[in-house]
Formats: structure tokens, C-alpha cells, sequence
């Protein structure tokens, strides 16, 4: 017995199909991945840059503290009274110092409900 096997030649837009998705899939890989992280990271560095001395953060391990000296990129925090850790500007995290202290830093971590 015979068996014939008849093949088809691609259509002449299927090239041109497969190029549309693997854009469409670039596309959105950028617009959700990599646009947002990009712009928390210049957000993070704006957030490093704009620090100050007496200024109550949060380092991205958890540590709460209060920025004594700030020498180019180490910071030195007061995290106990005269006890000083040394770090550097990029761990200090601005999503968890928001968090803690609010977005004005005004708020201590510790609220009462009086």
C-alpha cells in the first residue's frame, strides 16, 4: 500500500504573522516589565539622592534608623542611642520608609489610638 503525503506551501502573510506576534509579545513584555521597573529605579535613586541628616529611614533588610552622617554613597545611621551602622545610600529602601514613616515622614512607626 501507497501513501501519499501532499504538502501545502505557507501562505504568502505567514512570515509576516509570526513578525506581528513576536512584536506584539515585545510590546507588552516592555510596556509591563520593563517600563514600571524602570521608573522605580529612577525613583529609588531620586528618593537616595534627596537624603538628609535627622532623617528617619528604613534600610531594605528592615533596620530603622535615623541618618547621622552621609559621606558620597555610605550613610551612617543611628539605629539605638550611640549605636551607628554604616550602609550604603542604595539599601535604604523608599518603598519601606514610606511605609513606616508615610510619604511626609512625619509619622513615627509606632501609632497610638488615644
Amino acid at each position: 500500500m501507497q501513501t501519499l503525503i501532499f504538502l501545502q506551501a505557507a501562505g504568502g502573510n505567514a512570515g509576516m504573522i509570526q513578525m506581528l506576534f513576536f512584536a506584539a509579545i515585545i510590546l507588552v513584555f516592555w510596556l509591563f516589565i520593563i517600563r514600571p521597573q524602570a521608573k522605580r529605579q529612577k525613583e529609588q535613586n531620586a528618593f537616595a539622592n534627596s537624603l538628609e541628616k535627622g532623617q528617619d529611614v528604613v534600610t531594605a533588610s528592615g533596620i530603622l534608623g535615623r541618618i547621622n552622617k552621609i559621606d558620597a554613597e555610605i550613610v551612617t545611621l543611628e539605629i539605638g542611642t550611640k549605636s551607628f551602622v554604616r550602609i550604603t545610600k542604595s539599601a535604604i529602601s523608599k518603598d519601606l520608609t514610606e511605609q513606616v514613616y508615610g510619604k511626609d515622614g512625619k509619622k513615627g512607626p509606632i501609632e497610638t489610638t488615644e
